[in-house]
């Protein structure tokens, strides 16, 4: 497994998230250093994807701090009251993060390699010609150049998936964040988007990884982070956690889960 950075590419202190009078989060603190994978865990309902999608402002914070590597995102001040970087700086921000979706988010009427070039185009304002050779060589990475051509529903899942992970590498972000990757694929197809999630995570990109898939988790992520009802209650190394996670209710998950 390489080597990590020092330098801390997400931190979120004291995170708190409430819809309606549902506290989704309760203070939910987590960092994540430059090529560390961290592979996020715990019951559904627990949080987990609410507090990915705050990371990224797809989920404005109620409490708490969010930074990105190293530049606030968002803050709390001494009267509570959260406020945001502004709006040209808060997506300059976001974007230093991909996001990859548990249902693909692909644009339908598009071919793939459509999909791939949209967002450098319309949001980063890259040239035509520049997207398209970052997308074959990302479509190449995944293994999909033969499907540039093809629309979304000509593809399996796996495929879907990995056309997505090819997206959101199209923007060159600088973190990966993953929501239940696998969880909507059949177990035959959970494999090659695995394969190509490890090959990220060898190439130190920084990761951070909502998932069921414990196997995963073990022998890839650096770090396995525990969440159950909105709360952060376990996170050591994976070695060590899968040994002993160090708290009763991660333990009763993981005899659950193996």
């Amino acid at each position: 497994m390489p080597a990590m950075s020092e330098t801390t590419m997400i931190a979120a202190q004291g995170v708190k998230k409430r819809f309606g009078d549902n506290e989704v989060l309760r203070g939910v603190s987590l960092s994540i250093a430059r090529g560390e994978v961290v592979a996020l865990i715990g019951p559904s309902g627990s949080g987990k994807s609410t507090f990915l999608r705050c990371l990224n402002q797809l989920e404005t914070i109620d409490a708490g701090e969010i930074r990105i590597a190293g530049e606030v995102l968002a803050s709390t001040d001494a009267q509570g009251h959260c406020r945001y970087a502004p709006e040209a700086e808060a997506r300059r921000l976001c974007r230093k993060s991909g996001m990859v979706f548990q249902h693909f988010n692909l644009f339908p009427h598009l071919t793939v390699l459509e999909n791939l070039i949209e967002a450098p185009m319309v949001v980063a304002g890259v040239a035509r010609a520049e997207a398209l050779a970052r997308a074959e060589r990302l479509l190449a990475k995944v293994g999909l150049s033969v499907k540039a051509d093809s629309y979304p529903a000509r593809l399996s899942g796996g495929q879907k998936q990995r056309v997505a992970i090819a997206r959101a590498l199209c923007m060159e972000p600088e973190i990966m964040l993953f929501d239940e990757p696998t969880s909507a694929l059949d177990p035959e197809l959970t494999g090659e988007v695995l394969r190509t999630m490890r090959a990220l995570a060898e190439e130190r990109m920084t990761m951070l990884v909502v998932t069921h898939e414990m196997g995963f988790a073990r022998e890839v992520a650096h770090t396995v982070a525990f969440m159950d009802e909105g709360a952060l209650l376990a996170k050591r190394s994976a070695q060590e956690f899968f040994a002993d996670p160090g708290h009763e209710r991660a333990q009763a998950f993981l005899d659950h889960m193996l």
